[in-house]
């Protein structure tokens, strides 16, 4: 059976945690993109993925109205001028026009449709609106200096093409946003560090926890393979970079 969201290392017991602490870690970056734009308080925004809701939170305190949506939505807290939609983004149908901000974090890469999305997003958008994506490019298996670490991306690499995930797509959205019609692109990269220790260490670590023995129950992984990468993120005199942090921003033409 092919692994969805609802099956996958997404569904263990710590999501909670690790939405949290994922908020932790990028809502700086976030809100420095989005205050760098024009926004106004007349604003329609549409927050794709909501997670556990600090981006909606954000959103609803700056502008008119906010549609939360995500498959899940239990973790969403109501708020007036917030709308909290369960559905598939990659089969909704929104009117054309609904929105003057569409944001997405940590999600595109997942969806196996994503590359309609992106045209789909152009059309949702009233005239002069935007469209903000925040994405990854995980580095290719092998790139790591640490056979462990190795292991481990070979094994999140396969488990992520059983659920139509693309976790290098992020460096195709500039052209895909060009080619749909999307101007005044913007994009800023990040390398992720891992063994610096702060947030970004335990944010891999949790990851891993999460992720390793769902990846061991699928016959990817190792239990001392899963061992070996906790142990690294514990040793003083580990470092290494694992995925890059891309942000792609556009606006549809007025």
């Amino acid at each position: 059976m092919a692994e969805t969201y609802a099956t996958g290392p997404f569904a263990a017991p710590t999501e909670q945690e690790r939405l949290r602490m994922l908020e932790r870690f990028r809502d700086p970056d976030t809100v420095a993109i989005l205050e760098s734009l024009p926004a106004a308080e007349s604003w329609r925004c549409l927050e794709i993925g909501a997670g556990a809701g600090s981006v909606t939170r954000w959103l609803s305190s700056h502008c008119a109205h906010v549609v939360a949506a995500d498959l899940d939505v239990r973790r969403l807290e109501p708020a007036p001028n917030v709308t909290v939609l369960e559905t598939d983004i990659a089969t909704h149908a929104f009117e054309p026009a609904s929105f003057d901000l569409i944001h997405a974090r940590a999600v595109m890469c997942h969806l196996p449709t994503r590359d309609k999305v992106v045209a789909d997003a152009r059309d949702w958008l009233a005239p002069g609106g935007w469209f903000v994506v925040e994405d990854v490019y995980t580095l290719p298996v092998g790139s790591s200096p640490y056979p462990a670490m190795n292991t481990y991306a070979q094994a999140a690499a396969a488990s992520a093409q059983a659920r139509g995930a693309d976790m290098q797509w992020g460096t195709r959205l500039p052209g895909l946003m060009a080619r749909h019609g999307y101007v005044d692109i913007q994009v800023e990269t990040k390398p992720r560090m891992i063994g610096l220790g702060g947030l970004a260490d335990d944010l891999w670590r949790l990851n891993l926890q999460q992720a390793g023995p769902h990846l061991i129950a699928k016959g990817l992984f190792t239990q001392k393979a899963l061992d070996e990468c906790l142990a690294l993120i514990d040793d003083p005199g580990f470092v290494d970079v694992r995925y890059i942090g891309i942000s792609v921003w556009a606006r549809k033409p007025e």
